[in-house]
């Protein structure tokens, strides 16, 4: 039989494993299950594509061979990965909605005619009837949960769907399952398991959050112009360098008035963040990966996708919302295991900023009751005057308040909603989902999201080793 270090060698190209990773898919093709918590750059997915290509050599009892799902919340990620597997010679796909419906039929095709030895799907594709009726044609052996954090509602990026995981697993007649990320506290490890209905001894391979090759850096300013000289400085150290830079923004409208500032200064930078149309979201991120602009500003949209070996410094300009947040933030710089630069600009009045940010994305149950009952009731309204009109009826004082994004966001991913924003065109498809009408679930979330911060902070304020503070906090 063929070894994993092989198979490691030949097609991946690499010499030897690292950390765990062999001990991993040892268990892996044992068919025993894993919950492995990397670092971000450390070799997770190959975790799970060296046991998907070992194990795809044995065709089922109908001739057709196994097949390897990875469940993945991250639609620019997985283009990234399966071209990076084709171009291996692998036979990989995507299913999800950037694809035509031409496209999407034509894969469905092919994975009834036994197509792929790994499949990305998001977990949302599960409430297609299609998806289903072609996924039971074929064994799936193995089930990867990439960003496994997502599965928890304690996690930094709840997603529902990701909850019904164990039901998925149930359907595929429960399949090996590996479960991926790079962050996750004691208790959403926890979370992780029992929401995959995993035995509590599953194996778990802790690898540590120490990234040595990482400068992890705090530093106290007043005000823009502060800022400003700041990222200047830390530019400045790798302007004769090949390598990149991201600094991170909370507000767009921060970002743009510092992209101002920086293009006045003759200092050479493109923008990215989530009100940027897809193309153009896609050409900047092109360029930036291609090396054709060394340093890009960005809200947290950026990254996710993002496998740049060469980054050489991450500032953030403002503080993220939490250590988890701060943590993956940074992990895109240094992949090539050479020095990086991760700077914090801690700026005390940006907590303000953040604490918002916190109360816009925690609405409590009387705001959902009342957002749900304006697109049950007020359709054809809401349809005709937009979001505007809708954010007026809710709040009409409050023109800053993001609430109502929040709030149609977790409808949409309860599937209590579908339809577009810009121009406005929803249809209630579902009940109100009860977590969404709990009110003391929903005041614990905000609770726990407060004390996120408030770790933060703590860590920002932190007079020892800061390393020290991290893997105390991620345990």
């Amino acid at each position: 039989m063929t070894e994993p270090s092989e198979v490691l060698r030949r097609t991946f190209g690499y010499p030897t494993f690292r950390g765990s990773q062999e001990a991993i898919i040892r268990r892996t093709l044992q068919g025993q299950h894993s919950l492995v918590i990397m670092p971000t750059g450390s070799g997770k997915s190959l975790c799970y594509q060296i046991p998907a290509i070992m194990q795809n050599q044995e065709s089922d009892p109908d001739g057709l061979p196994p097949l390897t799902l990875v469940l993945s919340p991250l639609i620019a990620l997985m283009k990234d990965q399966v071209d990076a597997l084709k171009s291996r010679q692998i036979d990989a796909a995507f299913i999800n909605s950037s694809l035509t419906s031409e496209q999407r039929q034509q894969r469905y095709r092919d994975v009834s005619a036994g197509r792929y030895q790994l499949l990305y799907v998001t977990p949302e594709r599960f409430r297609k009837p299609e998806f289903l009726d072609v996924i039971a044609r074929r064994k799936v052996v193995l089930l990867a949960v990439d960003e496994a954090h997502c599965i928890s509602e304690w996690g930094h990026d709840f997603r529902p769907d990701y909850t019904r995981v164990l039901e998925f697993r149930e359907r595929l007649g429960h399949p090996t399952t590996i479960a991926l990320t790079a962050t996750a506290t004691r208790e959403v490890r926890a979370d992780i398991l029992r929401q995959l209905g995993l035995p509590d001894d599953t194996a778990t391979f802790l690898e540590g959050i120490d990234r040595p090759n990482l400068a992890l850096d705090v530093r106290e300013v007043w005000g823009d112009d502060d800022k400003l000289k700041q990222i200047q400085s830390i530019r400045e150290l790798y302007k004769d360098d090949s390598g990149s830079g991201i600094v991170y923004f909370t507000l767009i409208r921060t970002l743009e008035r510092f992209s101002d500032q920086l293009r006045q200064l003759r200092v050479p930078h493109v923008c990215y963040h989530g009100d940027l149309e897809r193309q153009q979201r896609r050409r900047i991120q092109n360029e930036f990966m291609r090396g054709d602009c060394p340093l890009v500003l960005a809200t947290n949209a950026f990254g996710m996708g993002i496998d740049k070996q060469d980054i050489r410094y991450v500032i953030h300009a403002e503080i993220p919302g939490s250590m988890e947040s701060w943590y993956q933030e940074i992990g895109r710089a240094g992949r090539d295991g050479l020095p990086a630069d991760c700077v914090l600009l801690y700026d005390e009045a940006d907590l303000t900023t953040q604490m918002e940010f916190i109360r816009w994305s925690n609405p409590d149950a009387e705001f959902y009751e009342r957002v749900y009952d304006q697109l049950e009731r007020n359709k054809e309204q809401v349809d005709a005057f937009g979001l505007e009109w809708l954010r007026e009826k809710l709040h009409a004082k409050q023109i800053h308040d993001r609430r109502l994004e929040s709030a149609l966001a977790m409808l949409e991913r309860h599937g209590a909603i579908e339809g577009t924003w810009e121009p406005m065109r929803l249809t209630v498809t579902g009940p109100l989902p009860s977590e969404l009408s709990d009110a003391d679930r929903l005041k614990e979330k905000l609770r726990r999201d407060q004390q996120k911060l408030l770790s933060l902070v703590q860590f920002i304020r932190h007079e020892g080793d800061r390393r020290d503070f991290l893997r105390a906090y991620f345990g």
